[in-house]
Order: structure tokens, then sequence, then C-alpha cells
């Protein structure tokens, strides 16, 4: 493994578990009526599932590249990798059920 395959499955990862926890602190802030602090950790959450989009992107370009041109290396799939997968499909639902979570707290809080 590379370093720089290492670091980007490693961004991955960071970015992935940054969104998530950003989406948990979206619905606290919702729940004590906070919905312009929701709303600001929701985007961040975006931009940080974004970031981690970018890593998963560099990563099938060169894939593309591989195959279609026949240069460089193939992406080693490893454990390490899908586990980088995993926080980033966590992080997407987290962040979806959070939109989801914040709007209903708005919604009860117009009542």
């Amino acid at each position: 493994m590379d370093e720089r395959y290492q670091q980007s499955v490693m961004q991955m990862i960071m970015f992935g578990g940054n969104a998530k926890s950003l989406s948990i602190e979206a619905i606290n802030a919702a729940k004590v009526k906070n919905f312009q602090l929701a709303d600001q950790k929701l985007q961040e959450a975006e931009i940080s599932i974004a970031q981690a989009h970018q890593q998963q992107t560099t990563m099938l370009t060169n894939d593309a590249n591989v195959i279609t041109e026949g240069k460089g290396e193939m992406t080693p799939v490893t454990l390490y990798l899908v586990h980088a997968q995993d926080h980033i499909m966590n992080a997407i639902t987290f962040r979806d059920l959070a939109v989801e979570i914040v709007d209903l707290y708005k919604r009860l809080a117009e009542k």
C-alpha cells in the first residue's frame, strides 16, 4: 500500500466520521430548537461528505484511466478501503435521517 493510497483512505474515514458527527450535532441542536445551528451543522456535514466523495472520485478516475488507457495500476480493494466505504455510506445515511429529523422538530416547533 503506497502512502497516497493510505492518505486517501484515511481521509475518506475522517470525512465520513466527521459528517456523521455533524449530523448528530444537527439533531441535538434541533432538539433544543436551535434551528439555525442545526441547518449549519447539516451544511457542514454535506461538505464533509463531498470531501469524502472527492477521494472516491479520484480512485474511480484512476481505475477508469487504467481500463481505458492502460496506464497505472488499479486501486487495490483492501479491508481498509472497504472500512472507509462503510464510513461514507453510514455518514450519508445519518445525514439523510438528520435532515428528516430536523424537519420534524421544525414542524413540531410551529405548533
